[in-house]
């Protein structure tokens, strides 16, 4: 069996496994994405190379090389998904790189350790922290985490859900390290785009410049009073939904007005509710909650944005008489990519005579967090319609072969 006909059977498998009309489900810490992680395993010592499972529950599959002592050189990504997600948005990386370590099996050996990680849990919509498997396995996460994050499905704890996976919380708690960044030569993630962008350009694979950096309030609400539709005049109103109007109104000016500029941003307004229980086609709304997300690969950008949302917050509440509270946020820092790694991509797909364009991430990746500790880092991104993180992801084989092709080059350019 070759190596990609591999891939394309592990593809299938993955998704009969966690098929979840109407798309797939791999949660964080589930049986499922345990079931994936089996699969790998399975697979890699078919192929006859060694593996092993740290006590975060992150897996790495290697290929010796000759020297042990020398810095290895890493792929990888995650194996769990959104609800009802797609098959392809995590695996595409990880099973690129399980193909990328079959070709280099049958060729001598490589001076140093190539090595595939699985990472654990890195879609935040099950535990509300940003890639949590990698931060784990470099002692990055808060001693709390563990009994304080709880999965959105269940409610129970990371701890539990670590324990009932056979893995140890403890080692959180603890700050212990499963990973040392100073033994690490070089990170590239595989993943499919997330955005149209390849597709639109006709270009299967992306060699990615950074990703984007980002400010989120998931918990912002805006409270004026609710009363009768008919008999209260405008100017006595402390309408919710007005003011919430105005402020996302401002804050798009000021998202276009940085797009002429040729800044790079992206704004989303992913909720925006009236309260169900008062709302009603005769009444003055006097509760909106809503959510918002800014990124953007320039952190001065970031701040100038969060300057002005407060700014544009406490002026529109004041004139219009409402309170806006947008309640605590979340950041993540950007992330450039090492522009080294980013050459090597880009003479990798020269050599293979494969289209490439240079393109930012919109998306979080485990990626950031090698790159913030130092490790040179990069990320080839696999043409993708209709998006991600939806049953509809529709990633071609052929691209995805392609992006192998880069991968499986760049590590013979800079192995010896």
């Amino acid at each position: 069996m070759s190596a990609l006909a591999r891939a394309e059977r592990l593809f299938a498998e993955l998704a009969e496994i966690s098929a979840d009309a109407p798309g797939v489900t791999r949660a964080s810490f589930g049986t499922i994405e345990t079931a994936a992680h089996a699969m790998i395993r399975r697979e890699a010592e078919a192929i006859g190379l060694i593996h092993h499972t740290d006590a975060v529950g992150n897996l790495y599959v290697t290929l010796p090389g000759k020297d042990q002592n020398a810095p290895v050189l890493m792929t990888g990504s995650h194996l769990d998904s959104v609800p009802h997600g797609g098959n392809f948005d995590g695996a595409a990386g990880v099973l690129a790189g399980l193909v990328m370590l079959e070709r280099l099996a049958e060729g001598p050996p490589l001076r140093c350790d190539v090595i595939l990680m699985v990472i654990r849990a890195e879609e935040m919509i099950w535990f509300p922290t940003h890639y949590l498997g990698s931060r784990a396995a470099f002692g990055l996460l808060p001693p709390e985490a563990p009994d304080q994050l709880r999965r959105s499905d269940t409610g129970r704890t990371l701890a539990d859900h670590m324990e009932e996976a056979g893995f140890e919380p403890q080692a959180i708690r603890d700050g212990k390290p499963q990973l040392g960044p100073q033994k690490i030569k070089a990170f590239v993630e595989v993943h499919i785009e997330q955005g149209p962008v390849l597709v639109d350009a006709d270009i299967p694979i992306g060699i990615v410049t950074g990703i984007r950096g980002n400010i989120r309030h998931r918990f912002a609400r805006i409270t004026g009073e609710t009363t009768h539709a008919g008999g209260v005049p405008r100017c006595r109103r402390r309408d919710a939904v007005l003011a919430g109007v105005e402020l996302v109104a401002s804050l798009e000016e000021w998202w276009q007005a940085a797009e002429v500029a040729g800044e790079d941003m992206v704004l989303t307004i992913g909720e925006f509710s009236t309260d169900p229980l008062q709302h009603g086609i005769t009444k003055v709304p006097g509760l909106v909650t809503f959510t918002l997300d800014v990124r953007s690969q320039d952190e001065a950008l970031l701040s100038r944005f969060a300057a002005f949302l407060h700014s544009q917050a406490s002026d529109i509440a004041a004139r219009r008489r409402v309170d806006i509270d947008l309640g605590t946020s979340t950041q993540a820092a950007a992330s450039p990519m090492s522009r080294d790694i980013q050459q090597g991509l880009i003479a990798a797909a020269h050599a293979c005579g494969i289209a490439h364009m240079e393109i930012p991430s919109g998306g979080g990746h485990d990626c950031a967090t090698f790159a913030s500790l130092g490790v040179p880092s990069g990320m080839i991104f696999i043409r993708n319609r209709n998006g991600s993180h939806n049953p509809d992801e529709a990633m071609e084989f052929d691209d995805f072969s392609r992006a192998t092709d880069v991968l499986t080059k760049w590590v013979l350019m800079v192995s010896n």
